[in-house]
């Protein structure tokens, strides 16, 4: 499909997930931006009686804690922001049931982790609950849990985090509302030359190198976080649209199929539900660095990873852990699951396949990562 056909193709979106940011739900003090926050809600519950389903995945929980806290700045120490993430979350939640309340809709808060996705049972738990509630006419409202989640707080990761729900829950788009109108070849704010960029076929490093720094002053993504939840969405299959949540209208505009922010097209395939649990929901363990030949056959030819395409082994790990498969050019091209562990990877690499027995004493497998067991990246 080409860019104009996936835009008119968003008219037809049945399950939206959503995602804004500190920036837009916050004022410079930190404190509730009540009234984008309302505005935000409106234009929301008109998707769902326009007979959509709603996901939201929201940031704001730390900023509204550090407003209610009176703290002038970003809190330096985990635990200080833990604590303004406990304050914040139950005055989002708050304000968001009391707005939703006022059109007549149901929300319903689910607070997430890394370790909620990485366990199969409860990733499939979470799919289901989530299925439930849309089916219901309920709106979930996702955070990432805060006060618990030390990596997730330290990075500010809630864009990635939209990206896996996307995924999660099968959505037909994922809408990332932040203070810009999109993805610039320049930052808009320093260099008056700038140009959005309407449609990213694919994220190449050039791409990337767009993205800039972090983000506003109670936020700590910024471009590059979303860039990164882009990449992964559209590996899933989903296309992902980075708007404006700053101006009214931008949502509603983006599934009317208008050329507003930047849409990010996905791969013409929407990845297993279990290969999206594979490659994102677990802790990858380790690295395997392959030739130009073997990143050939897993990303062109839809091979499994062999032995004689592998040059390197980082890290320790045991059979049956997540790997990431790092191509020539120190990209990171798939992940899966090994089938060897990184001591018999070591000694295999490099090797054909009729010599596995030879070097190990046993053959369990001729792959070391089986294409069923592997994903692709974007």
């Amino acid at each position: 499909m080409t860019a104009d056909e996936y835009r008119q193709a968003l008219k037809n979106s049945h399950r939206l997930v959503v995602k804004v940011g500190t920036s837009i739900l916050t004022h410079p003090s930190g404190k509730l931006n009540l009234e984008r926050l309302e505005r935000l809600v409106r234009e929301l519950a008109d998707q769902v009686n326009a007979g959509r389903q709603v996901v939201l995945v929201t940031s704001g929980a730390v900023g509204a804690g550090m407003g209610r806290l009176g703290l002038k700045e970003k809190p330096r120490t985990l635990p200080e922001k833990q604590a303004a993430a406990a304050v914040g979350q139950g005055i989002l939640m708050h304000m968001y049931e009391k707005f939703f309340a006022e059109y007549g809709i149901i929300v319903a808060q689910i607070l997430l982790t890394r370790d909620d996705l990485a366990d199969r049972r409860r990733y499939l738990n979470a799919r289901h609950t989530l299925s439930t509630l849309l089916r219901l006419g309920v709106v979930p409202i996702i955070n990432e849990n805060d006060t618990v989640a030390v990596e997730e707080i330290r990075v500010g990761d809630n864009d990635t985090l939209s990206a896996l729900v996307a995924g999660l829950v099968d959505a037909d788009v994922l809408i990332l509302l932040t203070d810009s109108e999109g993805l610039y070849t320049s930052d808009p704010q320093t260099c008056s030359e700038a140009k959005l960029i309407p449609v990213v076929e694919e994220i190449t490093p050039e791409i990337e190198a767009l993205a800039g720094g972090s983000g506003s002053t109670w936020s700590t993504g910024g471009m590059v976080t979303k860039i990164q939840a882009a990449r992964l969405a559209t590996s899933f299959g989903i296309p992902v649209v980075i708007a404006s949540g700053l101006l009214p209208g931008r949502l509603a505009a983006v599934l009317r199929g208008e050329k507003i922010g930047t849409l990010f097209l996905p791969r013409e395939h929407r990845a297993q539900a279990r290969k999206r649990w594979l490659a994102y929901g677990p802790a990858v363990q380790g690295r395997i660095l392959v030739d130009a030949g073997a990143e050939q056959a897993l990303v062109c030819n839809g091979k499994s990873l062999l032995p004689s395409g592998i040059v390197a082994v980082e890290g320790e790990f045991e059979q049956g852990s997540l790997v990431s498969i790092i191509g020539p050019k120190g990209q990171e091209i798939a992940r899966g699951i090994a089938n060897y562990s990184a001591e018999e990877i070591r000694r295999i690499k490099g090797k054909k396949t009729s010599e596995i027995l030879f070097v190990l004493g046993h053959k369990d497998y001729d792959e070391v990562v089986h294409r069923d067991n592997l994903i692709i990246l974007g």
